[in-house]
């Protein structure tokens, strides 16, 4: 069965296996989440699960929210949907972070950390400018553009300065360390998307 949840990216650290290798892991605080919702192929065109989580007081939410939720029987903030298949959880089921095991492969999606407005250095990793006489007086400019005469414009897909990070990313392929039920937490190896207290999504991967 596929498996999939919602959490919160708490931070990073670093545990030892058996073997005393160092093993740089991610904590993320996997649910609880309730299954708020069910669809399926004949009536909706297609199967997939609905995942409420981060638990609110009622008087948070507006009256759709409310009679949305009121079958699962719960008041959440943070609502997300995956497509699983051969999936047997049913509305008002709850799902914790021991759905998952150690060794299994999952994938992460989450939102990167915000930059501001950048230039084409940081943002595009692109070269400075020589840093000689008669280049400046900005070294970190963007430079050429394109010709001149023919076509006279910047063309489309050229990397400029601009707003960077807040962007939807998935890691995939990262497997899980360690999942302790006690604190609702999961280990997954390497970093994913995100700053501290961001929400992310994890499920099974597609491609392992």
């Amino acid at each position: 069965m596929n498996k999939a949840i919602i959490g919160k990216k708490l931070g990073m650290t670093q545990v030892f296996l058996n073997d005393g290798t160092m093993v740089p892991v991610t904590v993320i605080q996997a649910g609880p989440c309730t299954v708020t919702q069910v669809k399926t192929v004949e009536r909706d065109g297609y199967g997939a699960i609905q995942l409420g989580f981060d638990e609110v007081s009622e008087k948070k939410l507006n009256n759709p929210q409310r009679g949305h939720l009121k079958a699962g029987g719960v008041n959440v903030r943070r609502l997300h949907e995956f497509k699983l298949e051969n999936c047997s959880l049913k509305v008002g089921d709850k799902v914790t972070c021991d759905a998952f095991a150690e060794g299994d492969f999952v994938d992460v999606t989450g939102v990167t950390k915000g930059h501001g407005f950048t230039g084409v250095i940081k943002r595009w990793n692109q070269h400075r400018l020589k840093e000689t006489h008669g280049v400046g007086p900005v070294h970190r400019e963007v430079g050429s553009m394109g010709p001149i005469s023919s076509p006279s414009r910047v063309m489309p897909g050229k990397n400029l300065p601009g707003h960077y990070g807040v962007e939807q990313v998935t890691v995939l392929n990262l497997s899980v360390v360690k999942v302790d039920k006690e604190r609702g937490v999961l280990l997954v190896k390497g970093a994913v998307p995100g700053a501290k207290n961001g929400i992310v999504y994890v499920r099974n991967a597609v491609k392992k």
